[in-house]
């Protein structure tokens, strides 16, 4: 296996475009995150003015609703969510500007169609590693929607938060691959 690359959000968000499925990956800049309902939210905002808000072209959205923080840390743990859950509103979001999405598990077809014709990519944190995750996180910031709590859009500067290019930037996944290589192995 290969040393993970660094790199640092949003200011090289371009380097992702070279990473291929499977690549470790060491992120430090910023990360946003949004589940579900900050997710319909955006969507719903994108729609109206044709445009992302809040500054969100070029940078990465983390599937992820940060538990509050501990005494002394800006966040508590921050453990990815499934990814598939904002799937419907991804393709939007990604032709709109996002550069990457981070989060956990499989994508949908569609997801996998937008990230080869947009150049973004989809990474892979760990599940059940939120408390490392969380320890990761430098500061934490409510964007907008203070009202969903957790689920609020918060923008996160992380150092070295560890993940793997599940989907790269030419459709490439990750996930599909290792089913077939999987399957093929058991035969």
């Amino acid at each position: 296996m290969s040393e993970a690359v660094r790199i640092h959000l949003p200011g090289e968000a371009g380097a992702l475009r070279a990473l291929s499925a499977g690549d470790e990956v060491l992120l430090s800049g910023v990360l946003y995150t949004a589940r579900d309902a900050t997710h319909a939210r955006l969507a719903a905002e994108l729609e109206a003015a044709g445009e992302l808000p809040y500054g969100l072209a070029g940078n990465a959205l983390f599937y992820a609703g940060p538990t509050p923080p501990r005494p002394g840390w800006p966040a508590g743990a921050v453990g990815p969510t499934t990814a598939r859950r904002m799937d419907a509103w991804t393709p939007a979001l990604l032709r709109a500007g996002i550069v990457a999405t981070v989060g956990k598990g499989p994508r949908s077809e569609a997801v996998r169609q937008v990230c080869a014709e947009t150049g973004a990519v989809y990474l892979a944190a760990v599940g059940g590693a939120a408390a490392l995750l969380g320890a990761r996180v430098e500061s934490a910031e409510v964007v907008a929607y203070p009202e969903l709590g957790t689920e609020a859009l918060m923008r996160l500067a992380v150092r070295d938060f560890p993940a793997f290019v599940a989907i790269d930037a030419h459709g490439n996944d990750l996930y599909a691959s290792a089913a077939s290589e999987w399957r093929e192995a058991a035969r």
